[in-house]
């Protein structure tokens, strides 16, 4: 092995849980919040390293390939830029009393336990060990949406982790039934969880057995992704918790357990005799975005109308992913790219916003083109951009998964293009009377770095107009691997 790449790989694990354990004792904000920032991108800086160096072999608990890069550098670099937008939003909730020292260090601590739980999951090759670290990346963010510890905030850290610990006890039962299903052909031990292993032998595997663990799979990392009728939780986590972490949850947590539901959807379809798992993800990912299109219209307020947008987009890359192929593959990955980086850059703006304001009720919050134009303009590109208009990268993705599912299901394409212009509807009537109404409510000026959020935004642009050569070549290869 080569010392190098092994380095990379702990890195992007000791990077963020040794910052973590140092900023739990740690006083003082600005220092703590720096620290935050560094560790973030040294975590980043150690993922870009994968690509440069030479990959570590699959071991029997971490593994690097072409598919789990995309998760690892895109989480990482969101973390970064997140950690440089909650260092002024979280400024400002320590001047409002909003949040006392001490829950500073909880913050920051928590922040970089969640991302050592979230590179843990997208690294691991032992299938438990996955489970654990997705378990590891809820159980921080419950902690952290409850940490303004109001009725409501404290309602809805309850609520995520009642629904969340019922997700997880079902892909609990689904990864066991898939070391059932091995353990007659590998035999007993540690082998039977090792996914490189179980992979070389899944076409010997009981296809019952898999069947059911991937329906209760689908239900537990489902919950997690935010699939409608299991999203309840996600609403009242994004209005009630830090902007911050809705920014968090939105772009990188939900990708997590989309990530672990990928793998165990290759394993299913390497065994001929098991049930096809295309069907159940198209089926969960339709509704998913029929419902949240309809509820885009009833939400007041504009953290939670994000929310709905997140399991609308989220059920877009579940049916693509179901309808696999090359094309709806490569679709799949790229709409999730340009969804997290795009949901990230929306929620920076939604973030400053509400501190201006004070408040998240869409219905006083008017005309901010006129009275913030860096904020409003940004809002506007984020919503074009979410509603899958071009020259915008989810244009793309979307044009590319709608024609790929019309070459083979066009009466799928047909609801699923309902549904595309029923979410365009609903969130151009919100964004008309936010961003270009009478102004209403406070004017004051924002103290915010709005460089994460124009980064975003530039990258989503660049995309919709240029997709370099070796991206696409490396896409196309990770879509030929999903099947």
């Amino acid at each position: 092995m080569n010392i190098a790449s092994f380095d990379s790989v702990a890195a992007i694990l000791v990077i963020p849980i040794g910052s973590a354990a140092l900023l739990a004792v740690l006083p003082g904000y600005r220092l703590t919040a720096r620290l935050n920032v560094v560790a973030s991108l040294a975590t980043f800086l150690s993922a870009l390293s994968l690509f440069v160096i030479e990959r570590p072999p699959p071991g029997p608990y971490v593994l690097v390939d072409d598919l789990n890069i995309v998760f690892i550098v895109l989480n990482t670099f969101v973390g970064f830029t997140t950690s440089i937008f909650s260092a002024s939003y979280i400024a400002h909730e320590l001047e409002t009393g909003r949040l006392t020292p001490v829950y500073l260090r909880f913050y920051h601590a928590m922040y970089q336990t969640m991302m050592f739980g979230m590179n843990l999951a997208f690294v691991s090759n032992n299938i438990g060990l996955m489970w654990v670290a997705v378990e590891i990346a809820t159980l921080t963010t419950v902690l952290m949406v409850g940490i303004y510890r109001t009725h409501a905030a404290l309602e809805a850290a309850w609520k995520y982790f009642i629904l969340g610990s019922v997700g997880i006890a079902f892909a609990l039962f689904g990864t066991i039934l898939v070391y059932m299903a091995a353990r007659p052909v590998m035999g007993e031990g540690q082998d039977g969880m090792v996914w490189t292993l179980l992979i070389q032998h899944a076409a010997n595997f009981d296809p019952a057995l898999l069947n059911v663990a991937f329906i209760f799979l689908l239900l537990g990392y489902g919950t997690k992704v935010g699939l409608a009728p299991l999203h309840a939780w996600l609403p009242d986590a994004h209005a009630e918790g830090p902007t911050p972490i809705s920014a968090v949850l939105s772009g990188l947590l939900l990708n997590v357990a989309l990530y672990a539901l990928l793998r165990f959807k290759i394993l299913l379809a390497a065994n001929p005799a098991a049930i096809a798992p295309g069907p159940l993800m198209v089926t969960m990912g339709l509704v998913s975005l029929l419902f949240a299109a309809f509820m885009l219209y009833r939400r007041r307020d504009i953290k939670r109308l994000f929310a709905y947008s997140s399991i609308e987009h989220m059920g877009i890359i579940v049916f693509a992913f179901g309808m696999g192929g090359p094309l709806a593959n490569f679709a799949g990955l790229l709409h999730m790219v340009m969804h997290s980086l795009t949901k990230s850059a929306i929620f920076y703006a939604v973030g400053h916003i509400s501190q201006i304001k004070g408040t998240q009720r869409i219905s006083r919050i008017r005309g901010l083109t006129a009275t913030h134009p860096a904020l409003g303009w940004g809002l506007v590109t984020g919503v074009v951009a979410i509603a899958g208009l071009p020259p915008l990268g989810i244009f793309m993705s979307e044009f590319l998964v709608v024609s790929s599912t019309f070459a083979r299901q066009p009466l799928l394409a047909i609801v699923l293009v309902f549904g595309l212009l029923l979410a365009f509807g609903a969130l151009t009537l919100r964004l008309t009377s936010v961003a270009f109404g009478e102004p209403r409510g406070s004017t004051k000026s924002a103290e915010a770095s709005y460089v994460p959020m124009f980064a975003h935004l530039s990258l989503v642009l660049i995309a919709g107009l240029y997709l370099p050569a070796p991206l696409v070549t490396w896409f196309q290869h990770v879509a030929r691997l999903l099947g």
